[in-house]
């Protein structure tokens, strides 16, 4: 599954680093450009809840090999676009099956689980996507900027083939606890918690991608490293990346709650000294990217285990709307910092207009954390705790 998070994590977040590559190529601004991430986003955002709820009955394991398969058809279209608006198109559909893989191998990784250690199993999953901003990243913006960006594009249709074979031949079928219909996934939309949180994910995460989607222009213009640098600090966001998820998971498993909260206002930090940071120069621009990656992932498992946690019938649901919700933040984060350069802010823009987000995520977990509070609930975790009965202990009965 690791591998899908790979391929998932390579496309997604190169093709923010070739986007001045990919806009001479189809002859638009980098603004415009940005616009192919935000139709990837939405095509998670339309894919993650529609998938996980008309799938409802597939087996697991059958639906990851769907999904991948889908996954690298998008890709192979997006490689043999020629022109914008067919790339348009193409990124959109290889958006669809993003959210709902991330969502359905989350909930597989912690049903694998022993109790105790299923945030950290969901972080294994996602490290696929850190480590595809170690190498995939990296590897492929460089490829991409000698063979042409279309390369991205066909390199990451051939994993998602990889993916898709792994997937057969490795990943165990993971039963139901119960039948599974419609109407139990959708049971997660009846809950105020799940939409609170996924308002945390959509607002307060959108900050990183204002400056990430950026990133290539905003190294090289604030603090004068040359383009061919900047796989090297993209290969640096990763490592911070991986350390984040990792470090994330362990905090998750004491307290879900507090590990997002610590990672909201973390990253108020960061984006406020982001640009004067990048701004000292190479050393500085090196070590402000590693910290936007570590600082930004932090929260993920957190994130992706409380929503699990939440809504108990409606898992694989939920769990596909936390992916939706981070690529709302994509497409706003990335809007916005489009805007920001619009207005003439510069290349320190989007992380001046990054600042606010994370504080209004603040502000959403907060209202979350006060209703929840009452006789027998625990701020620590921030869900009731009762005495389990036969029916409620399920493979997915996830504490805090």
């Amino acid at each position: 599954m690791a591998i899908g998070g790979f391929a998932i994590g390579t496309v997604e977040f190169a093709t923010m680093g070739l986007l001045p590559q990919i806009a001479h190529g189809v002859q638009v601004t980098i603004p415009q450009a940005g616009r192919l991430v935000s139709a990837y986003a939405l095509g998670v955002v339309v894919g993650a809840p529609l998938i996980a709820v008309l799938a409802a009955r597939l087996q697991r394991k059958l639906l990851l090999i769907l999904l991948m398969a889908l996954f690298a058809v998008g890709n192979f279209s997006s490689a043999l676009a020629t022109d914008y608006h067919l790339l348009l198109i193409s990124r959109f559909v290889s958006g669809l099956p993003h959210g709902a893989f991330f969502g359905v191998a989350s909930v597989v990784a912690s049903t694998l689980a022993a109790p105790g250690r299923r945030a950290r199993a969901v972080s294994l999953v996602f490290v696929g996507v850190t480590i595809a901003n170690i190498a995939g990243v990296p590897g492929a913006t460089w490829l991409g900027q000698r063979l042409g960006w279309q390369a991205l594009f066909a390199i990451v249709a051939g994993l998602a083939l990889v993916c898709l074979v792994a997937t057969v031949l490795l990943v165990p079928e993971v039963r139901r606890s119960g039948p599974s219909r419609m109407i139990d996934e959708l049971s997660a939309l009846a809950r105020p918690q799940v939409w609170l949180m996924l308002a945390v994910i959509g607002i307060g995460s959108g900050g990183m991608f204002a400056i990430y989607s950026y990133i290539t222009p905003t190294l090289t213009r604030l603090s004068g490293i040359a383009e061919s640098t900047v796989p090297w600090a993209l290969a640096l966001y990763g490592v911070g990346m991986t350390a984040g998820m990792l470090i994330g998971g362990r905090l998750a498993d004491h307290s879900a709650v507090r590990t997002i909260l610590g990672g909201l206002v973390s990253m108020v930090i960061l984006f406020a000294v982001f640009a004067p940071l990048v701004g000292t120069g190479p050393v500085g621009a090196f070590t402000a990217t590693f910290l936007l990656g570590l600082t930004c992932t932090m929260l993920v498992p957190a994130l992706q285990t409380r929503l699990i946690s939440l809504a108990p019938e409606g898992e694989s649901l939920a769990a596909a709307l936390s992916q939706a919700s981070f690529n709302v933040a994509n497409a706003l984060g990335a809007w916005l910092g489009g805007l920001s350069l619009d207005a003439g802010m510069g290349y320190a823009g989007p992380s001046r207009i990054a600042i606010a987000l994370p504080v209004i995520g603040i502000v959403i977990l907060l209202i979350a954390v006060r209703g929840v509070r009452g006789p027998g609930r625990s701020l620590r975790s921030g869900v009731v705790r009762r005495r389990p009965t036969a029916e409620s202990r399920t493979s997915c009965d996830i504490p805090g």
